[in-house]
């Protein structure tokens, strides 16, 4: 009876060790823990137990059992916040131990606003990673230099950090590659210029670093891009006569650079809908190229030097939700009909002769 017993207590703890993960893993997440500090909501309280598989917050393992996504938000409609009535903060590093979980596909570190250091240089081993978001901490220091490495990565958000140095020539070979979002860091140097090998890229954000040089005529080889946002850096040279040919572009935004030259005809009848090339120094005539393919809901050419006339061509585009041609040297009547009989002054102020309503001056 006693030998019964025993075996089936031994029976018990067996069926439970081959269902939890490995300690491997366990060891992995703890060290990732011990290196994290989320004072407020106690996001890590259910981070006990061999078992990390099951009721772990964040923690989502395989069918073998092995630690496949991590998934910590700052940010979220989780109970956990609204019983706090707060987003989350969190501090400490990323510890190099994550990259022991080598059957891991997606990292999610988010919107913690506290979290600083570098990405491990040893997370390119993660061969199987296809999820990278670290979106919203302070970490800092370089893109791991082999990222190309990770031919599984569809998404890295690495916006609104403090990272540096330039963006490795590497991260071109990541063929499956969808979303790229760098925004808001201290990225410099330039566009890698093989950026075109990223063919399956639908959105590749940008903006505010200090990223230079010239915008790469690759690019146009991203046949599935549709929102490409390079605002608010220091890149130069003129606009390359490239963006008709990408056929699902909808979204351009150029503005806050040091572009020159003609702003280029085929762009006011491309796809495009929406294209920001405010706030460089592009020079010459708008050209007088509108017509039934030019539709954008916001058209912003401010704060630029182009010179003179208004095109009247304007007014056989398909629609012009919002137009921006103040801060140039824009001179003559403006047209009549629309889109002008539904912009404020504001549009076109601060020109050299522009007259004609909405403008108190007459012509």
């Amino acid at each position: 009876m006693r030998s019964g017993f025993y075996f089936l207590v031994t029976l018990v703890i067996v069926t439970t060790v081959a269902n939890a993960c490995p300690a491997s893993d366990r060891a992995a997440l703890m060290s990732l823990r011990a290196a994290l500090n989320e004072p407020h909501l106690g996001i890590f309280n259910s981070w006990a137990g061999s078992d990390c598989c099951h009721g772990w917050y964040g923690v989502t393992c395989d069918n073998s059992l092995r630690v496949a996504e991590i998934t910590l938000r700052g940010e979220s409609e989780d109970p956990i916040f609204q019983r706090a009535h707060r987003t989350g903060f969190m501090t400490g590093s990323i510890s190099p131990a994550i990259c022991k979980l080598d059957r891991l596909s997606a990292l999610t570190i988010a919107d913690w606003k506290g979290i600083s250091g570098e990405i491990p240089e040893c997370i390119t081993s993660l061969i199987l990673l296809r999820h990278l978001d670290l979106v919203g901490n302070k970490i800092s220091g370089k893109i791991p230099s082999n990222i190309g490495r990770l031919k599984e990565l569809t998404v890295i958000n690495l916006a609104e950090n403090a990272f540096t140095g330039s963006i490795p020539l590497s991260i071109v070979n990541l063929g499956r590659l969808m979303h790229l979002d760098l925004r808001n860091n201290k990225f410099s140097g330039v566009l890698p210029s093989e950026i075109g090998r990223l063919k399956m890229l639908s959105r590749a954000l940008f903006s505010r670093n200090a990223i230079s040089g010239p915008i790469p005529p690759s690019i146009s080889n991203i046949y599935r891009l549709s929102d490409l946002d390079l605002s608010l850096n220091r890149l130069s040279g003129p606009i390359p006569d490239i963006f008709y040919k990408m056929p699902v572009l909808a979204t351009l935004n150029l503005d806050g650079n040091t572009l020159s030259g003609n702003l280029p005809k085929s762009l006011l009848n491309s796809g495009v809908s929406i294209l920001n090339v405010s706030k460089n120094n592009l020079e010459g005539r708008l050209p007088d190229v509108f017509g039934p393919r030019s539709y954008f809901t916001a058209l912003d050419l401010s704060y630029n030097r182009f010179s003179g006339p208004i095109p009247k061509s304007i007014s056989s585009a398909s629609y012009i939700g919002h137009l921006d041609l103040s801060h140039n040297h824009l001179c003559g009547p403006i047209p009549a009909g629309p889109p002008f009989d539904h912009l404020e002054a504001s549009s076109f102020s601060y020109n050299t002769c522009l007259c004609g309503k909405p403008l108190a001056k007459t012509c």
